[in-house]
């Protein structure tokens, strides 16, 4: 029997992988303009981390994290989502200790077992930006501005950013309370999920994807009438930031985000009516964690769907090139020498190939058209002894000669 990739898994086959490498490089260098370091964590951690730091009321606590015994009878969980790794590493580096705020991303396979979904997969992978340390709304303007700068760097367009504030604990226990008073009418009618979120956290219900508990909530009060003066500033800084930016922004009370760490600033950034790019601000993640008391801003983009993205966007990614020089041989010694010389060669960082399947001449020059080889020669009795060579470049057939023992005029004319 066939053993198959398992259920919302998918492999990455060599012809797709210049499209990872093309953005993945594209947003490695997008971070570096902004001063953003990479940070690696393991895949998987301790099951509590998840639970305080994700929230024990959300769907990825309550039906989706990947969980398991380890053989010392420990709970451990792969990493259902990037931030909270990030913020334990955080702490465990003494990284607060440092000079702020400190500015991190990464990629980061991400595993949830929930329905499978065109660019969303059991197992996906995301790029995540962390900032930490800093409590001005510049800050989360600046997170803000390379989530859409990355979208639109790819040339994305009918980009949407809906911004929101949900304020701090005190803010949202008075929500709360009102929140509560308005579905408290309409309870029995809430579905079982949201039933166990009234009491503990009634804000999760607005976020449910349930076709008559979204019919509930769309008259529910909004957050932002119930936020204090501080907060308020610090969404109307936010919104003065952005207008500096000439970000065009809408403002949208019914976001609420995922996960429960989150306080202030939420935001989504829709393509198409499907959101590609989420974040805010996470002001109390870190002492909950077991570190200072220290605020915190970041976002999470799914790779897939990025992708995915591009795809339905007709919007091409440039292959890379595979290969700078085939070396054609004939005979043993002339295969022997020619794997020398491209031994040499790549030393000079070029790509180079040679045959190792004794195909006939004319096959080998096939095969170097299939890999896109920009340059062929073939090596033979003759250019063994004479140490000369006619390089062709295969886009036009010119040819050039060279000599053998000249390893860097050769590695020159391979451009």
């Amino acid at each position: 029997m066939e053993i198959q990739a398992q259920k919302g898994t998918k492999d990455m086959l060599p012809g797709d992988a210049y499209k990872w490498h093309y953005v993945e490089n594209k947003l490695r260098n997008l971070a570096d303009e902004y001063g953003i370091r990479e940070i690696r964590t393991p895949i998987f951690e301790a099951t509590e981390l998840f639970e305080r730091g994700v929230g024990e009321t959300t769907d990825v606590v309550q039906k989706e994290m990947y969980t398991f015994k380890d053989k010392g009878n420990r709970s451990i969980t792969l990493k259902a989502e990037g931030t909270a790794p990030s913020v334990r590493a955080f702490i465990e580096g003494s990284l607060y200790a440092d000079a702020q705020p400190t500015k991190l991303y990464y990629f980061t396979p991400v595993f949830r077992y929930e329905n499978v979904q065109k660019g969303r997969l059991r197992q996906h992978h995301q790029f995540g930006v962390e900032i930490f340390g800093s409590e001005h709304a510049s800050v989360d303007a600046e997170v803000i501005s390379l989530a859409m700068r990355a979208y639109e760097e790819f040339g994305v367009e009918n980009l949407k950013l809906t911004i929101n504030s949900i304020g701090h604990p005190e803010c949202r226990a008075k929500y709360n309370e009102a929140l509560k008073d308005f579905l408290r009418k309409n309870y029995d009618d809430l579905c079982p999920t949201c039933k166990t979120r009234f009491e503990k956290n009634p804000m999760r219900i607005l976020d449910c994807k349930e076709k008559k508990c979204k019919t509930i909530t769309e008259k529910a009060p909004v957050i932002l009438d119930y936020i204090c003066e501080e907060c308020n500033n610090h969404f109307q800084d936010l919104q003065k930031y952005l207008k500096i930016m000439g970000i065009k922004y809408k403002v949208d009370p019914k976001i609420v985000r995922g996960l429960d760490y989150y306080s202030k600033t939420v935001f989504e950034i829709i393509n198409n009516d499907i959101t590609v790019c989420g974040g805010g601000r996470y002001d109390y993640l870190i002492s909950q964690i077991g570190g200072p008391e220290m605020p915190a801003v970041g976002f999470g983009m799914g790779i897939e769907r990025l992708l995915l993205t591009l795809e339905q966007e007709k919007i091409k990614i440039p292959k890379e090139d595979r290969c700078d020089l085939f070396i054609c041989s004939m005979g043993d010694e002339a295969r022997a020498y020619s794997m020398k010389l491209a031994f040499e060669l790549r030393k000079f960082n070029k790509k180079i190939d040679i045959d190792h399947m004794s195909k006939s001449v004319k096959a080998q020059m096939k095969f170097a058209n299939k890999i896109g080889a920009k340059y062929t020669f073939v090596i033979g009795e003759t250019e063994l002894q004479e140490k000369l060579v006619k390089i062709k470049r295969m886009s036009d057939g010119e040819q050039f000669e060279a000599d053998l023992n000249n390893l860097n005029e050769l590695a020159n004319l391979l451009k």
